[in-house]
């Protein structure tokens, strides 16, 4: 995994600075740099209006009483779509332009919400765990703790 992670990173590097080079030598030094502020710039102002609708979205859902998945995985998305429009360079602008499309996004997070797998027998906090009837609120351990009894409710004569 940390060598896939640092051939990525390595090879996004590398790309960046000959792409950043080329356009530099093309366009000169200080429009380049000029251009990669103004993306910057651009494409933050676009990550925060795009994610004020997609909270907006989140909270709509949640009213419903439906869980937002999807709204979650695309929250994630913007948040990655930010950081790669923030980097310097043409080719993490070009990435984060193309997942700042609602289209192509959706279809991502579509994608990983399909390969999610959701196990509802995982023990929650406080060992509690979602039951097979979908309770949440069914104690784990159950079994072990049960005291049987009778009681008799007296009145109190006043």
């Amino acid at each position: 995994m940390f060598a896939r992670l640092f051939l990525i990173f390595t090879s996004v590097s590398l790309l960046e600075i000959f792409v950043l080079v080329k356009v530099g030598s093309f366009l000169g030094a200080w429009p380049t740099i000029g251009l990669v502020i103004v993306t910057a710039l651009i494409g933050s102002a676009l990550v925060r209006s795009q994610g004020i609708q997609l909270v907006k979205q989140l909270q709509e859902r949640m009213a419903q009483g439906e869980i937002p998945g999807l709204q979650l995985i695309e929250g994630v998305m913007l948040l990655v779509t930010g950081v790669l429009l923030v980097t310097p360079g043409f080719v993490t602008d070009l990435c984060g332009l193309l997942l700042l499309q609602p289209q192509i996004r959706a279809a991502i997070a579509k994608t990983v919400l399909a390969n999610i797998k959701i196990n509802p027998t995982v023990p929650l906090t406080g060992g509690y765990s979602q039951s097979p009837t979908g309770s949440p609120f069914t104690d784990s351990n159950a079994d072990e703790n049960i005291i049987e009894g009778e009681f008799e409710r007296k009145e109190d004569k006043k």
